[in-house]
This record gives structure tokens, C-alpha cells and sequence, in this order.
């Protein structure tokens, strides 16, 4: 019987995760089918029920789901639960258990780069869940000194607040997109959508940023201006392509307790993204 695997968000055309995982499965030797859903949020009830209904047995979840499915689940994996933020469902009798691969996927991306968490100041850009399961990662790794920009400056300081009182050691602060700074920064991240769009400009101003400066953007559909930017100013630079890939790994892991084949996927992700890059 075909088993039935997919991601939900809205919208849902650009996800490259359908290319990526449908090699994997197929690599797997698993007859399975893994679907995109565009997911309206004011649908997403409905249409989860639905899904499960007709025999999912695993789904990933991007923007903007990852915090509003939270009260559909039955159980929360802990790294899930403390991120507040789901990418990943896992399936099974009908009770969906939500997971978090997005913090492994961040480290494992970072650690690629060359990345070393201890002693360092980061400046995260964004507060959503994507930034969640950032901080908590880089902060699980032991970084010194977080700063948080965001559009709504808010829920930087929320985000700040939350990760201070799990990791009592961090200094955690929240600043305006028009003041972040990044004289004395070891790690720039980008986890706001600035960039999925063709017409996006940097989400900051990289006046003052150091070579030394690894910057890593999760939007993944393009180079974006950020990552060109930063390349210009001789820093290393990436856009989120391996998050996604790490992540993704980490989800096929969890809903087939096998070992996912990583360079299968690592050419698909870099197949359908050359398609993409020419339409």
C-alpha cells in the first residue's frame, strides 16, 4: 500500500522539500508519495483532520503553520514544546505528535560552515518560529551573547525574555532593525522571509559588518541580497539550502526510523533549485 507523506503552509509553490524528499523515498526503495498542501491558515483544522483521515503518516510544516498547529497536536516532542514551534508531524493511529527538526538542522548547517557556538555574539534577525528553533539551537551551543531584530520590535524582546530564562548564562537583547549591531558580531542570521521575493532588498543595513562575519540566511529559493552583500564584503556566506536539507533529513528519520540518505536529497535539493532559479 502507498504510503502517503507532505508538507502544509501557505503558500506552498515555492517549497523545494517535495523534490527532496521524494528522491530520498525513492532511493529508500519506499512506495510513498510526498505531496505539497497549500494550508490557508483559517483551513488548517479542517484540512489536517482531513489528511489524517486519509491516511498521512507524516508531514512537515512551514510558514505560516508552525506555531498554529500547535493546539491541533496530541503531543509535543520536548524540543518542540520548548521552541513553540512545530516543522514536523509524525503520525500514528491517528494522534499526530509534533516535533522540532528545525534546531538540528540549523547546528548541522552552521557546523558545515565551519561554525563554533562557544564564547560568541550572534545577531538573529526575526522572531517568528524559525527564530525560535535558531536561538535555541545556538543557544543549546553556548553562545555568549544573542541580539534580536525584528520587524515588531515586540516580539524581539519576547523571543529575548523567552530564551534568557532558558539559558540563564546568555546575554539576550532585543534592538530595532534600524540599530543592530555588528561591529564585534561572530554569526548574522537571517530568519525573517526578507528575500523570498525577487524585488527584496537586505532586511538591514551591513554598514560595519567584519569579514570575520558568518552570515547564513534561511530563505533558501535564491542568493539573496543579504548573502550577495555579505560576499561582497569578503565575509562567508549561505543562504538556508542545507537547513533545509539537514531538517528534512532529520524528519524522514523520524517517520521511518531509517537513516536518511543525505546525498540523494543534498542533489535533488540542488536540482530542483537550478529549475527554479530558471523560470
Amino acid at each position: 500500500m502507498t504510503r502517503l507523506f507532505g508538507v502544509i503552509g501557505h503558500p506552498i509553490g515555492h517549497s523545494l522539500s517535495p523534490a527532496m524528499q521524494t528522491a530520498a523515498l525513492r532511493a529508500l526503495g519506499v512506495d510513498a508519495i510526498y505531496s505539497p498542501f497549500d494550508v490557508p491558515p483559517r483551513f488548517l483544522r479542517p484540512i489536517l483532520r482531513a489528511l489524517v483521515l486519509a491516511g498521512v503518516e507524516g508531514l512537515n510544516v512551514t510558514v505560516p503553520l508552525k506555531e498554529a498547529v500547535l493546539p491541533l497536536l496530541d503531543r509535543l516532542e520536548d524540543d518542540a514544546r520548548a521552541i513553540g514551534a512545530v516543522n514536523t508531524i509524525l503520525v500514528r493511529n491517528r494522534r499526530l505528535t509534533g516535533c522540532n527538526t528545525d534546531a538540528k538542522g540549523c547546528s548541522l548547517a552552521l557546523r558545515e560552515l565551519g561554525w563554533r557556538a562557544p564564547s560568541s555574539h550572534v545577531v538573529l534577525l526575526g522572531a517568528g518560529g524559525a527564530a525560535r528553533a535558531v536561538a535555541w539551537a545556538l543557544a543549546s551551543g553556548g553562545i555568549r551573547r544573542l541580539t534580536i531584530a525584528n520587524r515588531h520590535q515586540a516580539r524581539a524582546h519576547q523571543l529575548a525574555r523567552w530564551v534568557s530564562r532558558l539559558f540563564p548564562r546568555l546575554k539576550a537583547a532585543a534592538v530595532s532593525l534600524a540599530r543592530v549591531p555588528l561591529e564585534e558580531v561572530d554569526l548574522l542570521v537571517n530568519a525573517t522571509t526578507v528575500g523570498m521575493r525577487a524585488s527584496d532588498q537586505a532586511p538591514i543595513s551591513l554598514r560595519g559588518l567584519q569579514r570575520r562575519t558568518l552570515v547564513y540566511d534561511l530563505v533558501y529559493q535564491r542568493e539573496t541580497p543579504l548573502v550577495l552583500a555579505a560576499r561582497r564584503r569578503g565575509c562567508v556566506a549561505a543562504n538556508g539550502r542545507s537547513m533545509l536539507l539537514y531538517q528534512g533529513a532529520e524528519s524522514l528519520r523520524l517517520w521511518l526510523q531509517r537513516p536518511p540518505p543525505i546525498a540523494v536529497m543534498r542533489r535533488a535539493l540542488e536540482g530542483a533549485m537550478s529549475v527554479q532559479g530558471k523560470r
